[in-house]
């Protein structure tokens, strides 16, 4: 009886986004006895990569689901005993919610542009190795709160590069009004 298999909420072990070479872009594990270590983790990201064949795989007593679209390899990672349909889900979640908030330009370049974004995602889709949410449009209209919520937005950067320009150049000409009048002496 000990052989076997008690449910738990904590489902999924890894999920990872990947470029066209293998390379991350952005991963994030659950279960630190499974990849202790960022080598560790890399290698099984190679094995990974190279075997994305198959929408399901198992490598390393894991069960993996993925999806790929134009440079980027999306991935779900799980036990060996989990339902392959509820990682499916939750890869589907991942997949449609990145969509949504690239506005269907999912590609690297726009990825990369826009990872804060697609980091709060992966913490509205996944907490600790527990899924909270597969329907993308939940997703994407909680990212889009959150970031809209963020006290640092594209316009207050602006303003602060505003007042950091105007500071320096009151602060050069201050410097520069002191060393004439030092020379002046």
């Amino acid at each position: 009886m000990s052989g076997l298999f008690e449910p738990t909420l904590y489902m999924v072990k890894g999920m990872a986004i990947l470029d066209s070479d293998g390379n991350r872009l952005l991963t994030k594990y659950y279960d630190p006895t499974i990849f202790p270590s960022v080598k560790e983790e890399k290698k099984f990201e190679k094995q990974l990569f190279n075997r994305a064949n198959a929408e399901i795989t198992m490598i390393n007593r894991l069960t993996c689901v993925y999806r790929s679209n134009v440079d980027l390899y999306f991935y779900v990672i799980g036990s060996s005993q989990e339902n392959e349909l509820i990682l499916q889900s939750v890869l589907n979640c991942l997949y449609e919610s990145v969509s949504t908030i690239l506005r269907k330009n999912v590609e690297k370049r726009t990825l990369l542009d826009n990872l804060d974004i697609i980091m709060l995602a992966f913490d509205e889709i996944c907490d600790g190795g527990i899924p909270l949410e597969t329907d993308p449009q939940v997703v994407a209209q909680r990212v889009s709160l959150r970031v809209e919520e963020s006290p640092f937005n594209d316009q207050t950067v602006t303003q602060l590069k505003q007042k950091i320009g105007s500071t320096t150049g009151a602060v050069l000409q201050s410097a520069r009004e002191q060393l004439k009048w030092s020379l002046l002496k």
